[in-house]
């Protein structure tokens, strides 16, 4: 989506357009989960005095994010973001010799390289695919030539840098398509042909760049996070079309991408329906309402309300830990990781979504503004905030067994798990069934009667503590109580109600579980009327952050 201000203070977001396996490479080292960041901005906004602090004292803004765990940079590659007198374009101008010395920077301080071909001069998003101005009257075929040759050309002058890149994206949020109007699609146009081939020309043109034994992991990347239907129709088309990548790259945000249960279901389905490795190549959260230029912020009461966490640095650590739960529970080691988009671009004068010239270029006529400032992981003044902390933070250990409830396939007695009913008879309202939010099984308690119903499971040998319950809901309602509970941990027991939701996954958590005895009994319980359902999945008991 496009990053910029329009008028009305607010970002555009375009409107969501409504198989054979490919085996994917990892070129990470085995268990590598990357957390990075995208830091197109940042030459831009230190050319316009941005400077960065830790502890008062000044710092590269990357020595500080790569001491904080941020293991990998994504960098975007415009074409020619200038206009026809050498007047840059703004919004980080990126062009390669920009895209080159950040790589360089990167590197040395032992970061990795993702590298975003937009294929085209300026912004590229769902709702602009423009052509490179000098690739506008090229035909179908030159123009799949020229394809080819740039991305041939681009990854040869970085292999000669010594920043050959470890990832590449080829197109950004490219659910519209690329290069238009050869290679757009949805609305009336169906037809994927063109922009398969396009997409391979780029493709075939990193590979041919490449020694034998090098290796580009090359990664195919959509907006709309959540939105399932929109990721199915789109790869189910374009592997139709032989377009051989390795990794689907999503943009969530979940203040414009749905909720965080249509995120993790459509994780766990494209990994599995595609056998393909996944990442979200785009995310931020607010850390304050406040606006650092003045000049209107994309994220504001709107956003924090329906994203669910509050604007301050603790809520972005709230968020960053339950989407990287999220990616890192995906099955089979197929969530690779997570980018958070420009978080170095600080509100300094001038260093803008674009200039005059990329206004003009883009028809815009929006305020030339920094609509991100608040949507960093630094403040104002450039000094670095307790969010990054997040970015090297180990996650916790489940303590439950089989708390996806994946051991036993269909079964009434899920390993690790103990049973209970009001009748012997109720006991069937407990089972096991597909589809799960995480792997292929979820929980479900129903009867076509009354019942009551609870499954449990006892922790004994825990050290004393504080701790967590988590655990992802479907529920119908219409139940007398329907709750997940901690208790016999040496205090009082602690409930917390199922919502209703028959459409999407919830999360749901009990905290500050204070455990004084060594051990803990956590379960899930229901006194329901007939037909009432629950699906509950991917329950987890830890030691709390």
């Amino acid at each position: 989506m496009r990053k910029w201000l329009k008028a009305s203070a607010l970002l555009v977001v375009a409107a969501t357009l409504l198989m054979p396996n490919i085996g994917t490479k990892k070129v990470e080292a085995a268990g590598t989960f990357i957390m990075g960041g995208d830091v197109s901005m940042l030459s831009e906004v230190e050319q316009k005095g941005g400077k960065f602090y830790e502890g008062g004292v000044q710092k590269d803004a990357l020595q500080i994010l790569s001491a904080h765990g941020m293991n990998y940079v994504r960098l975007r590659i415009w074409v020619d973001p200038y206009d026809s007198n050498g007047n840059p374009y703004g919004g980080g101008t990126n062009d390669l010799a920009t895209t080159i010395a950040l790589a360089k920077r990167a590197k040395a301080k032992g970061m990795g390289i993702l590298l975003d071909f937009q294929l085209s001069d300026f912004w590229a998003d769902p709702g602009t695919q423009t052509k490179p101005k000098a690739w506008q009257s090229l035909t179908y075929a030159q123009l799949k030539t020229t394809v080819h040759d740039y991305t041939k050309s681009v990854i040869t002058a970085m292999k000669a840098q010594g920043v050959m890149p470890g990832m590449v994206q080829m197109g950004n949020e490219e659910s519209s398509g690329i290069l238009w109007d050869d290679g757009k699609v949805g609305g009336t146009i169906t037809d994927f042909t063109k922009l398969g081939e396009l997409l391979t020309s780029g493709i075939n043109g990193v590979n041919d760049a490449l020694a034998t034994g090098e290796d580009i992991e090359i990664i195919l990347h959509l907006d709309m996070g959540g939105d399932n239907s929109l990721y199915t129709w789109w790869f189910d088309n374009i592997i139709a079309k032989g377009v051989n990548f390795d990794i689907i790259g999503l943009s969530y945000y979940p203040f414009w991408h749905g909720t965080m249960g249509q995120l993790a279901y459509n994780l766990n389905n494209i990994s599995k329906k595609y056998n393909k490795d996944v990442m979200i190549v785009e995310t931020a959260y607010g850390w304050t309402l406040n606006d650092g230029d003045g000049l209107g912020d994309s994220f504001y009461t709107t956003e924090e309300s329906v994203g669910g966490y509050p604007a301050t640095p603790a809520g972005q650590v709230a968020y960053m830990r339950d989407l990287k739960e999220i990616v890192k529970d995906v099955p089979n080691g197929h969530g690779r990781g997570i980018f958070w988009w420009e978080p170095t671009w600080l509100p300094v004068s001038g260093a803008n979504w674009g200039s005059a010239a990329g206004a003009a270029y883009n028809n815009d006529t929006g305020l030339l503004a920094n609509p991100w400032d608040n949507q960093t992981l630094f403040d104002f003044s450039g000094n670095a905030l307790s969010s990054l902390s997040v970015f090297n933070e180990a996650t916790p250990t489940n303590l439950l067994t089989n708390g996806s409830f994946e051991a036993n396939g269909y079964t009434s007695t899920p390993s690790g798990w103990s049973v209970w009913a009001n009748t012997t008879a109720n006991l069937s309202s407990i089972k096991t069934e597909q589809p799960g939010v995480v792997g292929d099984y979820k929980l479900t308690l129903w009867n076509s009667a009354a019942y009551k119903a609870s499954t449990y499971q006892v922790k004994t040998g825990l050290t004393n503590g504080t701790y967590s319950l988590t655990a992802w809901v479907l529920n119908s309602g219409g139940q007398n109580s329907a709750y997940i509970y901690a208790k016999n941990y040496g205090g009082t027991e602690k409930q917390t109600a199922l919502p209703v939701n028959t459409a999407s996954w919830v999360k749901v958590r009990i905290d500050n579980i204070q455990v004084t005895n060594g051990q803990a009994e956590i379960g899930i319980y229901s006194d329901a009327n007939a037909n009432n359902w629950i699906n509950i999945d991917n329950v987890k008991f830890f030691k709390s952050y």
